[in-house]
């Protein structure tokens, strides 16, 4: 029989990741049962290698060493290497970033494990070169050493792979025997005083160091604080990380939309890829400063990533890509300076020749000293990336112009140099549609729906019909993970649910569209029939009908992406109000009471649990809106209140009109948040409720947030 290992099977992948490593002279196998029983049967070890397309430190362990003849000869012989696209699998990413974290204290990509046939690690790094040096082992010397202790130490190996798995069964799959006590709405100034100690108050942004990433939970957290309590500090430091954020290399100042993360203290070069998913959490964080403090900037900034993700993100037919690459080959003006294929940042960086090929005089100096694009440059070869280096006050005073001329300058300034630059040679983009990172999205076009411009709704219904198309299988009630050229592939995890879930309900709550809201529910049905596990009180990563790993992984902690499981119990109360006999509420109490102790120990790391414990302490701010359609002043007055937490609930004006509504629930009567709440004399009508006290109905919507405010 052919061996599958006996020859490199990644052109058969759809991944965008796992095929750039197709021609690799590595016997490139993918995560599968061929490439298992084939370590299996060889009773040879197995390399893993987890990346993503978009991946900077990928692309260069693949040219140093994957694409190296000897490095593959090694890896061929003594090993089955198999290549996993972490997007696609965040299962196995999970696991095995988990024990690289646990062993060497740090993670990241490319990770690089070596397992025993049953897939228990027993080696774990990240990248490594292909020759030592700066105190890292070369990857050649490596390999020869593992296939070495591999067959004279098999027994240390063996026992190494025991205990490593052992650990992480301790670490991701073990609830306490006992469950302890939900964490109550203290929670929320506790999360927020660690949020405040964790502060760069000199740069802005959480952490005294680089590299520097985006925390949008933690400003939520902050947020959240001070307009509970008022305290002028938390709004201080969310509102610097904020401005951080906006004014550093991070953001792209020509085309919209944020970089994965800055590599340095203060924000200024930023690792060039951009997700999806920061994309998505981004907007909502600039939403929610703009609607505490009515500063315009921030709703542009939400606005210009929304319309760079509708530009460069989006598949023709509505769902969202994944991500864009860092690296792009070099415009033909730095050509002969840099002679590379490609390079990180050429798309996105300037030099001061090439801002004055575009502009004239004094606009080209106007650009170049708002955006610190100077000789010598701030990153690699003499170019800049553009960061906010002086205020539009000190522009106009320095060039003795009016503040609103120099704003239009620069806006021109920015649009002409956005037109050049689409003439550069683009970044590749991966365009895998996955299902959780869809619902991310969904759910902050439907926020910019609320706060900004309706219209972002459309988009959010696009997305939301495609992965409902593609990926929802309405029959069996069972979710896919990811779309790709047509093909469909991989079971979908309870981030695909709880967030795809999220984003429908956002969505109902933007449009006041019933299917939305039973899509939602759908949803949220079919998690706690795959992830729910009664005895352990907590909802699993992996489906109970999926793939069997050395464990089972919760995902409790916040990382690039919020916690699945602090999402998921979120909307389980938040869905309660709709389907009060699903048993919703029991779930999520008994995942905060599992998971309490932990709450409570690191806030921080498990925010998003947090503010799902804290809002269920509380008790969530209810608007019943009984209306065929929102009124304008209506939504204008929503649009400018910051309302964390809350549940607008929309439905028609009559109980008559409500009874279909009521079928394509599966309901047999109304739930509470909408009994009994007809418009009042044929006008829209709200009804409030807070921390379990309700309002009179108000036909006054600014009556009805005063009295919540108040409340």
């Amino acid at each position: 029989m052919t061996d599958p290992a006996g020859r490199n099977r990644l052109s058969e992948e759809e991944s965008p990741y796992l095929r750039q490593h197709a021609d690799n002279p590595v016997h490139w196998q993918p995560w599968d049962e061929e490439a298992l029983s084939a370590a299996r049967e060889r009773d040879v070890p197995i390399f893993l290698s987890i990346g993503y397309s978009a991946c900077h430190w990928c692309h260069v362990m693949a040219d140093e060493s994957f694409a190296d003849d000897e490095v593959a000869d090694a890896l061929n012989e003594d090993f089955v290497p198999v290549k996993v696209d972490r997007e696609e699998r965040p299962d196995l990413d999970s696991v095995y970033q988990t024990i690289c974290q646990l062993v060497t204290g740090r993670g990241g990509w490319p990770l690089s494990v070596w397992l025993t046939p049953e897939g228990k690690p027993f080696y774990v790094g990240t990248y490594f070169p292909r020759e030592s040096r700066q105190g890292m082992p070369g990857f050649l010397d490596l390999l020869e050493n593992v296939a070495h202790s591999w067959t004279e130490d098999r027994e240390e190996i063996e026992n190494r792979a025991e205990q490593w798995t052992r650990a992480l069964t301790d670490q991701l799959e073990e609830t306490p025997e006992q469950p302890g006590e939900a964490p109550g709405g203290e929670i929320l100034g506790t999360a927020a005083q660690a949020a405040l100690r964790s502060a760069d108050r000199e740069h802005g942004g959480f952490g005294q160091g680089g590299p520097k990433f985006p925390q949008p939970r933690r400003i939520e957290v902050l947020l959240r604080a001070y307009q509970r309590t008022g305290r002028e500090e938390a709004l201080a430091v969310a509102v610097a990380a904020l401005d951080a954020m906006a004014d550093g290399g991070l953001y792209d100042h020509v085309g919209g939309g944020f970089h994965r993360y800055a590599t340095d203290r203060a924000w200024t070069v930023p690792h060039f890829e951009k997700m999806l998913y920061d994309n998505a959490e981004l907007p909502r964080a600039y939403l929610a400063g703009y609607q505490v403090t009515g500063d315009p900037r921030y709703a542009l900034v939400a606005q210009e990533t929304f319309t760079f993700v509708g530009r460069e993100l989006t598949h023709p037919d509505g769902g969202f890509y994944s991500t864009l690459d860092a690296q792009s080959e070099v415009p033909e003006s730095r050509a002969e300076a840099h002679p590379r294929a490609g390079e990180e940042g050429a798309f996105y960086v300037w030099t001061p020749e090439e801002v004055r090929e575009v502009l004239d005089g004094r606009d080209a100096d106007l650009f170049c000293d708002r955006y610190g694009v100077a000789a010598g440059g701030n990153f690699e070869g003499g170019t800049t990336v553009l960061t906010v280096s002086e205020s539009v006050p000190e522009l106009a005073a320095a060039y003795d112009l009016d503040e609103s001329y120099v704003r239009k300058r620069l806006m021109d300034a920015r649009a002409a140099l956005f037109e050049a630059r689409e003439e550069r040679p683009r970044p590749n983009r991966d365009e895998k549609v996955l299902a959780g990172w869809n619902g991310l999205m969904i759910s902050s076009l439907a926020a910019g729906a609320r706060a900004l411009d309706p219209d972002h709704a459309d988009a959010a219904a696009d997305a939301l019909g495609f992965v409902r198309e593609h990926l929802w299988d309405g029959a069996e009630r069972r979710l896919r993970r990811r779309f790709m050229n047509g093909e469909v592939k991989g079971d979908g995890y309870l981030e695909d649910y709880a967030f795809l879930a999220r984003g429908a309900f956002d969505l109902y709550q933007a449009t006041g569209e019933v299917d939305h809201l039973a899509f939602a529910l759908d949803l949220c049905r079919a998690a706690v029939e795959e992830f729910w596990d009664e005895d352990a009180g907590t909802l699993y990563f992996t489906p109970e009908s999926g793939e069997r790993l050395v464990t089972r992984p919760q995902e409790p902690y916040d990382q690039s992406t919020p916690s699945s499981l602090g999402v998921a119990v979120d909307l389980l109360f938040d869905l309660a109000h709709f389907a009060p006999d699903a048993g919703f509420e029991a779930i999520g109490d008994r995942v905060l009471r599992t998971h309490g102790d932990r709450i409570r120990a690191s806030p921080l790391e498990h925010v998003s649990l947090a503010l799902a414990a804290s809002e269920r302490a509380r008790g969530s701010l209810e608007l019943t809106i009984a209306a065929d359609e929102i009124p304008a002043e209506w939504r204008e007055a929503l649009a400018r209140r910051y309302l964390p937490g809350a549940i607008v609930a929309r439905r028609p004006p009559t109980d008559d009109a409500l009874s279909p509504w009521l079928d394509a629930l599966d309901l047999a009567e109304a739930p509470p948040i909408w009994a009994g709440r007809e418009a009042e004399d044929g006008d829209p009508t709200v009804y409030a409720c807070e921390a379990f006290t309700c309002s009179p109905p108000q036909t006054d919507i600014g009556a009805a947030l005063d009295w919540a405010e108040g409340n």
